[in-house]
């Protein structure tokens, strides 16, 4: 009941105004926090849904295989019209006699049960169904793994998006008081027309990058909502800004030679694997193991030469027994098995290796964007505050004459490149450090305090 709520929850809150960290802006718009993001996709996501599948499949499966233990009952009926009967000769002295045998009609019914007693090969089975399970409970973790890691890093995009458009408009916002001033100057005859079609030029060049910018969004968005699985028409809004991330880039990084990959969902499936491997060496080497069951029939038989079966005299009759079958030779057929699954072990560890190595790189990779978009951020973070500082300078020298309109333009070309280059560095290390959780296998948290300069613990 919980889980249809909450789902019931999540969907409504695309639909109208909700209180908390989903919340309406006007009245088409719906804010959504990576949360949010994240509970929407794994509610309405069918590729998590085709895994959730899988494990109840195999789940059936396994108490299917167990189901081999418990006796099997069954209850059959035969139906016998003898055509020509049988004759049989007997001779008496120099005289023969012919006699038929049996009856025009035979009918028999019953029950019959089997039961095996001792089978080691169908004992090992039962444990590889098992394994079986488990595997496909990993499979369904690394697709939920696999979706958030998309749907967090199209968040970020969102974020990345969104900010840049609110330096491009202030950027255009800051050209055109520029060219304002600029004209009015010219206008009283205190700069030449000069001043003034290069601060014109300047705002004109602005203008394309706010329409760039926005398309830029709206783009980034579309591809959030595709990930989310809701649709495209539904206007959205990602809450926070790249700079309520900044507090996680004071954490300390991990060292390259200290990555761990004991929760990395690839190797955890090849460990599985490779367990079951195990188990099915031993349950081929089990085929040469003798196999005892136990089977016991009740069954009735009448026989007629007519049908009148209200008149049928039935006769019952019972059969227990115990069968044991010891394997001795079927033409190489189970020591070839268990050469194959030897192979198979083998093939195996090699795969581990290569995708451990696979994943070691991967891991390496992001630790070094990691460790390059913090170089760049705290460069980037000293200039926007130098280039504000020169921005605020410059537009002052520029109104009391004593600088021209090429270094006010300079000025704040160099602001622009800045907050630019802040935006890119601190959305550089997000996406980096998503793709190391992803290798890591970082679960991903309940962001409840989102925002507010807490250190996100990884929930194991």
């Amino acid at each position: 009941m919980r889980k249809i709520l909450k789902f019931t929850g999540l969907v409504a809150s695309l639909l109208l105004f909700a209180s908390g960290s989903v919340f309406a802006q006007g009245a088409d718009t719906v804010a959504i926090t990576l949360k949010d993001a994240w509970d929407i996709a794994l509610s309405k996501s069918l590729t998590v849904m085709v895994a959730d599948k899988e494990i109840e499949k195999t789940g059936y499966e396994k108490k299917g295989a167990y189901a081999s233990l418990f006796p099997n009952v069954n209850f059959s009926g035969n139906y016998q019209r003898t055509i020509k009967k049988q004759t049989m000769v007997m001779k008496m002295g120099d005289v023969s006699q012919k006699i038929s045998m049996g009856t025009d009609n035979n009918i028999s019914g019953g029950f019959s049960a089997s039961m095996p007693l001792v089978n080691v090969a169908l004992w090992r089975s039962l444990d590889i169904s098992g394994k079986s399970v488990d595997l496909a409970v990993e499979k369904a973790r690394q697709s939920r793994q696999d979706l958030l890691n998309q749907v967090e890093q199209a968040f970020y995009a969102c974020l990345l998006a969104s900010d840049l458009c609110k330096v491009y408009k202030e950027n255009y916002s800051n050209a055109e008081e520029n060219y304002r001033q600029t004209k009015a100057k010219y206008e009283s005859g205190r700069v030449a027309k000069y001043d003034m079609i290069r601060a014109e030029v300047n705002m004109q060049n602005a203008e394309p990058n706010v329409y760039d910018s926005q398309n830029s969004l709206m783009l980034a968005q579309w591809q959030l909502k595709a990930l989310m699985g809701i649709n495209l028409n539904t206007n959205i809004k990602c809450v926070g800004t790249l700079s309520d991330y900044e507090y996680q880039m004071q954490q300390i990084v991990m060292a390259s030679d200290t990555i761990d990959l004991s929760e990395n969902s690839t190797l955890k499936q090849l460990d599985i694997q490779e367990e079951i491997l195990e188990k099915t060496y031993k349950m081929q080497v089990a085929q040469y193991f003798p196999t005892l069951a136990a089977t016991a029939q009740y069954n009735w038989i009448s026989m007629s030469n007519d049908l009148k079966i209200n008149h049928y005299t039935w006769n019952p009759y019972s059969v227990a027994a115990l069968s044991l079958q010891i394997p001795i030779f079927s033409g190489m057929q189970r020591l070839n098995n268990v050469r194959q699954v030897k192979v198979q072990q083998q093939q195996l560890d090699l795969q581990k290796e290569n995708a451990r190595r696979g994943l070691v790189v991967a891991a390496k990779q992001s630790l070094s964007s990691i460790e390059t978009a913090l170089k760049q951020y705290r460069a980037a973070k000293a200039t926007v505050e130098g280039a504000q500082t020169g921005y605020s300078i410059a537009r002052k020298m520029y109104e009391v004459g004593r600088a021209t309109i090429l270094e006010v333009n300079d000025a704040q070309l160099a602001l622009l490149q800045s907050k630019l280059n802040l935006d890119q560095a601190i959305y550089s290390y997000l996406t980096a450090k998503s793709s190391l959780d992803l290798v890591l296998g970082v679960e991903r948290v309940d962001k409840e305090n989102f925002g507010k300069g807490e250190i996100l613990q990884p929930v194991r």
